[in-house]
This record gives structure tokens, C-alpha cells and sequence, in this order.
């Protein structure tokens, strides 16, 4: 398995609207996946409370996590603008650095 970084920008356009609207299925999704999606969490700008989000994935492929990211309700709302996925390779955490 590997580690991937997700990043999400969100379309401003609608964005309070499709938040409101699908914020508790969006949460029911990232519980219903957390085996997969192992932490989240909103991006925001100066002025700016929500402008995307960031996910730690681990998956087998970078294909399981763009068909993670596209099953996300907040995706087939239009919320996300543009995802990016990076395969990640954690070297230090809490201190410690790892081999």
C-alpha cells in the first residue's frame, strides 16, 4: 500500500450552497471510507474559510484514489474545481524521523 496526498481547490462559485447541502453526506462518506482515507480536512486562504481540502489516502494505486475521490459527494456536487493526487512518502512525524 502507499500513502497519497490529495489536494482538492474547490470551485467558489456555489461553493457555501454545496457545502450546506451535502457537508453530512460528504462526512458519512469519509467514515464509510476511513479504512482508506486516513485523515482530511478543509484548506483555507486568508479571508478565504474554505478554499479545498487535503486528504491522506492509502491506497494501492493512484487510480483507486481518483475512483475514491470521484464516489465523494462534494465531487458530483461540482464543489471540486481540480484535485490533484501525489504518491507520498512520510520521513518525519511527531518528532521522530523515520528510515
Amino acid at each position: 500500500m502507499t500513502l497519497f496526498a490529495v489536494l482538492f481547490e474547490d470551485d467558489r462559485q456555489n461553493a457555501a450552497a454545496i457545502r450546506k447541502d451535502y457537508l453530512q453526506r460528504h462526512f458519512a462518506f469519509l467514515k464509510a471510507n476511513a479504512a482508506s482515507i486516513r485523515t482530511a480536512g478543509p484548506l483555507s486562504r486568508e479571508g478565504d474559510a474554505f478554499a479545498g481540502g487535503l486528504w491522506l489516502v492509502e491506497a494501492r494505486t493512484s487510480d483507486d484514489v481518483d475512483r475514491l475521490v470521484k464516489e465523494d459527494p462534494f465531487w458530483a456536487a461540482g464543489l471540486r474545481k481540480t484535485v490533484q493526487i501525489f504518491a507520498w512518502n512520510r520521513v518525519f512525524t511527531e518528532g521522530v524521523l523515520l528510515k
